[in-house]
């Protein structure tokens, strides 16, 4: 198995459909990519959709479906971790989804040390407006340069879309559940000691994200539940580098506390 597409759901709705397909219908060989589907945190009507959805596809993609009552994305996606049989893997929301070349083109970039990142848009939910937003700046500047500094992308790596990662680079490390905000960069944060480079496919290779009222993104949070979250990020970044800062980027630590302190002061 070349690749495992992981994708977390909690109360799945229509667009859930919409991120499937766009799985199953890849370019890539079927045989050589497996999703595994985690229901995290909610049973029924949920679980029976998602598997009437699942078998409706069953030939046309290797589907796993692994339902837990423990809420949490951070929770569903280590749980798939732990069932993963790809070399590579890719992470991808419910609620986004991905062009048809998606994998074939990040499977082409990817290996121990570089991780391929594909060309990433945005829309409204409602809408089939694609635009570039926040990190759609990065790949501009350095999609022509191919191979190079993962530094220069730094705002990919908020999350763990986006991308393809070698199974080797996260190892037996996993996303911190004790957060509800923020984890995704934790967690790219704990395993850049595991690659150098990233390399960029072309613009055929497109991550569609999906904005919405309230997803764990947009969500309203309080002054004081915003800045707790923070310095607990802070925390977990100084722990992490402090433990071993020969092998973690200085700069990029540096960027992700400041990251953090901007979100307590924006």
């Amino acid at each position: 198995m070349k690749i495992s597409v992981i994708i977390p759901t909690y109360k799945p709705q229509f667009y859930f459909k919409d991120c499937l397909n766009s799985i199953i219908t890849q370019t890539f060989p079927q045989n050589d990519y497996e999703v595994i589907v985690v229901l995290n945190g909610c049973n029924e009507p949920y679980k029976t959709q998602i598997t009437h959805c699942i078998e409706d596809n069953i030939d046309k993609a290797n589907i796993k479906f692994i339902h837990t009552e423990k809420k949490g994305v951070s929770n569903a996606r280590n749980i798939a971790l732990d069932h993963c049989q790809g070399t590579y893997i890719a992470f991808i929301d419910d609620d986004d989804f991905v062009s048809p070349q998606y994998l074939e083109l990040l499977y082409s970039k990817a290996s121990e040390d570089t991780i391929p990142l594909c060309y990433p848009l945005s829309f409204q939910d409602g809408t089939k407006n694609y635009i570039p937003y926040l990190i759609t700046g990065d790949y501009e500047q350095n999609a022509e340069n191919g191979k190079c500094d993962f530094r220069k992308a730094r705002k990919y790596f908020s999350g763990p879309v986006y991308k393809l990662i070698h199974k080797q680079i996260i190892g037996d490390r996993r996303f911190d559940c004790r957060f509800s905000n923020g984890e995704d960069s934790l967690f790219m944060f704990l395993i850049s000691d595991k690659f150098k480079y990233v390399d960029f496919t072309t613009k055929e290779a497109v991550y569609y994200r999906r904005i919405r009222e309230n997803s764990a993104v947009t969500a309203k949070r309080s002054r004081l539940q915003i800045c707790i979250n923070e310095l607990r990020r802070i925390a977990a970044y100084s722990k992490l580098y402090f433990s071993s800062p020969l092998k973690y980027s200085l700069s990029f630590y540096i960027t992700r506390i400041l990251g953090a302190v901007r979100t307590m002061l924006s």
